[in-house]
């Protein structure tokens, strides 16, 4: 529950900030990955727990870091110049 309150409160700081600092041409977005293949979800995702999870993910396959760092990319890029206050999910159709 603490961890749904958290991100909800990282989500609403976002759109906060996003409003607050766009007149000053600056953008606020927020990323929220799903699953991503790390040593820390390496655990939570073997055998009978990761067939599970690709049954639930759209694309069928569970992220790589590379996926965020792309999202990321693009936020700090100049083509995201009139992308702000977004929560940008890169969890594969997971959550929509």
């Amino acid at each position: 529950m603490s961890y749904a309150a958290s991100k909800a409160g990282l989500i609403g700081m976002t759109k906060t900030l996003a409003r607050e600092l766009a007149s000053r041409a600056v953008t606020v977005n927020c990323v929220t990955p799903g699953f991503i293949e790390t040593d820390m979800t390496a655990a939570h995702v073997q055998g009978e727990n990761r067939e599970n999870l690709l049954k639930q993910i759209p694309l069928g396959r569970i992220g790589k870091p590379e996926d965020v760092a792309e999202a990321v990319r693009f936020l700090v890029s100049e083509a995201a110049s009139y992308v702000t206050g977004q929560v940008i999910r890169v969890n594969g159709g997971l959550l929509m």
